[in-house]
């Protein structure tokens, strides 16, 4: 901990100094010593410690009288430290007597001494509890192992009067605001006064000033007034000294989430400053630091718990709302429905949020993270979500163009995985992107570099700009299993639906017929063996099953994937005038997932025996692992627009249980 230091002897007289507890004080007994002087011993009082340490050995002598005597040699220096805290100013004292060469006195110096104890204290270790004076207080590590205090950005509102979220707001109104802070506490000791020409100040570092602040609770008792004391607008704060034994309370609050000009690491500091003469600035004689890290903001996968399923109202999804609340009632979650005065005819709802949390050994609360593709549904994330304990963040590009790349539809997480021996046990991040040789389109740099920043989900980016929406949802997505795997992974596949095909037309089904009861534009027969003989269409799917076997080996190494662990779900693709794939019929593996419960798009495949044979084969695939599947008719209300089940909803979940501290990232 810094705050040794150095004082200037001087024979004939005595000094005075604050000497704070756990520290050092150093004194020059050779150059404080008067002509003739060839030894020196010291007296000091109980509550101070001392030694001398000499540059070569020395011989010690006893003298009569005089205690222990060192030899006066160049470099001897004196130190001592106080092991207690003063009830009085200057009550302690060292003593310094030099002597001449027959052992006579020639003359004395000393100093008088006040102890205080001064220490910033923080939940190091992550209990929940602000330890004294932990040793790892002033520093961070990740791991089981690891110590470092946590902060929450406070991106919630807990006034409902306010325009915007906490952070953006310097007035505290009530308790609930203090619990989503991290408590800190200075704690103080000695006499009832400090000696004159000394302060101690609380202060953040200048390129911290807009990623933390600090709280004071002012008259605990009487009428609690909650001042702002360090943050935007204010970079040190001098703290009243109460004397005695004193602990005083304050709260900080994260600003800013980690991005890629901010690490997440911020630091407090506490320093004991000092005044040498009227007119001359203090300078800091001991400082004591706490370092926190900002908590990351972290999605959660399909593995995790539904709490509640978003979808918006529109004229023509009446039916589909209907399903869907059937769906969530036995899925055992709540439905929300965000109506036309919110969603101004926008119904994308997965494209415009992404549902995660924050989390801190204190509390934990969910956070949506904005889109910046602000459709019909730009206010909905603020009007409808922003609130008491649920937060809010957004990334706004300055100068890009916003793409469809930039709808949340292209941004997944997996669940937990291991990945050649290193844990992810908060799953990985899947973006949507341009193949790595071309200049098509790709998620905006400021979310990538966003979600990078996090640390705790590395990102994976996919290639999906071969789609004509671009999102990694046409083509995966993740459904929980109860064995020892915990889940699959599923992936659209044309060459799956071929193949299945192509059996049935061995069984003489060949005249089965798609799209029955299907409310789309397109009327004319499809039968199985008009889809195997149109040679047209096998050439965009061949093509469509390329750029999916890519991300197919890319997702294998990155998640640490087996064959076994994927499951391909029968998928058509064809492509538009610009090249880019869209669904032939329904995409399956586009669905919403509700623990046990699928809602999978009615695919509207061949009809045999009254059966689809698409989703015949999806429940062979799907139900012996414990899914329960139903299909759902969205052609009218979202296939139609090139979106399917998912794209219309969205889903908040439980956060997970594992402490995202004890990563190793």
């Amino acid at each position: 901990m810094p705050g040794d230091r150095t004082l200037r002897l001087q024979h004939g007289n005595r000094i005075e100094a604050l000497c704070v507890l756990g520290t050092c004080i150093s004194a020059d007994v050779y150059g404080a010593a008067p002509a003739g002087a060839v030894s020196f011993s010291v007296k000091h009082t109980e509550g101070v410690s001392m030694e001398v340490t000499c540059q070569s050995p020395v011989e010690i002598v006893s003298a009569p009288g005089s205690g222990t005597r060192w030899p006066l040699n160049k470099g001897t220096v004196l130190r001592f430290s106080m092991s207690r805290a003063s009830t009085e100013v200057n009550d302690n004292k060292v003593t310094v007597s030099f002597y001449a060469e027959g052992g006579q006195p020639i003359n004395q110096a000393g100093v008088f001494l006040t102890g205080i104890g001064i220490s910033l204290d923080v939940d190091a270790d992550r209990d929940g509890i602000v330890e004294k004076n932990s040793p790892n207080k002033a520093s961070w590590t990740w791991g089981p192992e690891g110590h470092g205090a946590i902060l929450l950005v406070s991106c919630d509102k807990e006034n409902p009067f306010a325009v915007a979220s906490d952070r953006d707001d310097e007035r505290v109104f009530s308790k609930e605001d203090l619990l989503d802070m991290s408590r800190m506490v200075l704690r103080t000791e000695g006499p009832q006064r400090l000696p004159r020409g000394y302060e101690i100040i609380l202060y953040i570092p200048v390129s911290e000033a807009d990623k933390v602040g600090v709280f004071y609770v002012q008259n605990p008792f009487f009428g609690q007034r909650y001042v702002p004391v360090l943050g935007r607008r204010k970079l040190f704060h001098t703290v009243q000294y109460t004397g005695g034994a004193a602990e005083l309370d304050f709260f900080v609050e994260g600003l800013r989430f980690p991005d890629d000009t901010f690490p997440g690491l911020v630091s407090i500091h506490v320093s004991l400053l000092e005044t040498l003469a009227e007119g001359i600035p203090h300078a800091p004689i001991f400082t004591d630091t706490v370092v926190f890290r900002v908590a990351p903001w972290i999605m959660t996968p399909n593995t995790l718990a539904p709490v509640n399923v978003f979808v918006c109202s529109m004229k023509d999804n009446y039916l589909f709302i209907k399903e869907i609340k059937n769906l969530v009632n036995k899925a055992g979650c709540e439905l929300k429905v965000c109506f036309g005065y919110i969603n101004r005819g926008d119904r994308w709802m997965q494209d415009e949020i992404e549902f995660g949390y924050t989390h801190a050994p204190h509390k934990s609360f969910p956070v949506v993270l904005d889109s910046p593709r602000d459709g019909g549904l730009e206010r909905f994330p603020i009007k409808d979500l922003l609130g008491p304990d649920f937060g809010y963040v957004s990334r706004e590009p300055l100068f890009e163009a916003i793409t469809s790349l930039d709808s949340f539809g292209n941004l997944e997480v997996s669940p937990p995985v291991t990945v050649a021996g290193k844990e992810y046990p908060l799953g990985r991040i899947l973006i949507g992107s341009s193949f790595p040789t071309s200049a098509g389109r790709r998620m905006t740099r400021v979310v990538r570099d966003f979600l990078c920043a996090q640390q705790v989900q590395a990102p994976v980016e996919l290639y999906s700009d071969w789609l004509a929406v671009g999102h990694v949802d046409e083509f995966v997505t993740f459904v929980p299993t109860s064995d020892k795997k915990r889940f699959r992974m599923l992936m659209a596949s044309p060459a799956a639906c071929y193949k299945l095909f192509r059996e049935k037309q061995k069984e003489g089904q060949g005249e089965a017929t798609m799209f029955k009861g299907y409310s789309g534009t397109d009327t004319k027969r499809v039968t199985i063996n008009k889809v195997l003989s149109n040679n047209i269409l096998m050439q965009q799917n061949q093509y469509v099953q390329r750029c999916i076997d890519w991300n197919r080996d890319v997702l294998k190494k990155e998640l640490g994937l087996m064959e076994e662990d994927i499951i391909d779900l029968p998928a058509l693709f064809k492509l538009d005038k610009q090249g880019k794939a869209v669904p032939y019929f329904p995409n399956m593996v586009t669905m919403i997932v509700l623990a046990k419960d699928l809602g999978i798009p009615k695919p509207f495949g061949p009809m045999l025996r009254g059966e689809c044979c698409l989703e015949r084969q999806t429940r062979s695939l799907l139900e012996p692992l414990g899914l329960r599947c139903r299909f759902l008719e969205d052609v009218s209300s979202y296939h139609g627009r090139l979106g399917e089940v998912r794209c219309g909803t969205n889903v908040q979940r439980q956060p997970f249980a594992f402490k995202w501290w004890h990563v190793t990232p």
